[in-house]
């Protein structure tokens, strides 16, 4: 799996950090303050991960989707208010709820003392990033962002998100290296088909959020893991 890797690259939502259910409870109680109907038997981060596929081509991709809660829920509120009062509820969830999946950490910890370049390739939005980066206290104390990453790339840094490859092209660009010397480490199937899309091997760590795409995730990854424990003693078992 590693052999002739230089670059591994790393999703973060749902992959390195256990946020999408965190996502979910945001999106719950954001639709409570602003809508008048009943959230209903609805699979919130499925609604929100299908209109953003949806909305992929807008400038903001985030706004339309409010603008979406907004007709669906029959709000009063336009959809800037909306943005904006949905980043006001999140903020203490991703300064201070937030953290690394089990032994994710571990795995970032040992891969850099073995020499590898890691990096961050995500399509989440450079203000959700900063957060992490700078307040939150269970990402810092475990592995902080800035000791452990070579480049962090997000949302802002591309005009086309997963799963078009453009992410990945910039990595290999600024990196200097091949497909063939990278891997990447994922959870849900648009960020692997942006792996696929780049042709660099793709990992997948499980993530229960992404079971709706369980067969096809598991068609196309190359490696799988349940979660990163068995992540660590696979790789461990093949570097020493």
């Amino acid at each position: 799996m590693l052999e002739n890797k230089k670059v591994i690259i790393f999703d973060l939502d749902g992959t390195l950090i256990d946020s999408v259910g965190i996502w979910n409870e945001i999106d719950k109680t954001l639709i409570k303050k602003v809508g008048k109907k009943e959230i209903g038997n609805v699979d919130i981060g499925q609604q929100r991960d299908e209109k953003l596929i949806e909305y992929k081509m807008c400038e903001d991709a985030y706004l339309e989707y409010c603008g979406f809660l907004k007709e669906k829920y029959d709000s009063t509120m336009t959809k800037q208010e909306i943005k904006k009062l949905r980043y006001e509820i999140a903020d203490k969830y991703l300064k201070e709820v937030v953290d690394y999946k089990p032994n994710a950490e571990k795995v970032l910890k040992y891969l850099k003392q073995k020499g590898f370049i890691l990096v961050i390739a995500s399509a989440t939005n450079d203000i959700t990033i900063e957060k992490y980066k700078n307040y939150n206290k269970n990402l810092k104390s475990k592995a902080d962002f800035e000791e452990i990453f070579e480049i962090i790339y997000s949302k802002g840094d591309v005009k086309y998100l997963k799963p078009h490859p453009e992410i990945h092209y910039k990595i290999l660009e600024k990196l200097k290296v091949k497909p063939e010397e990278c891997l990447i480490v994922e959870d849900a199937i648009m960020g692997i088909k942006a792996a696929k899309n780049a042709n660099i091997e793709v990992v997948v760590i499980y993530d229960k959020y992404s079971d709706c795409n369980r067969e096809e995730i598991n068609n196309l990854a190359d490696y799988r893991f349940k979660d990163f424990n068995e992540m660590l003693d696979y790789i461990k078992k093949e570097l020493e």
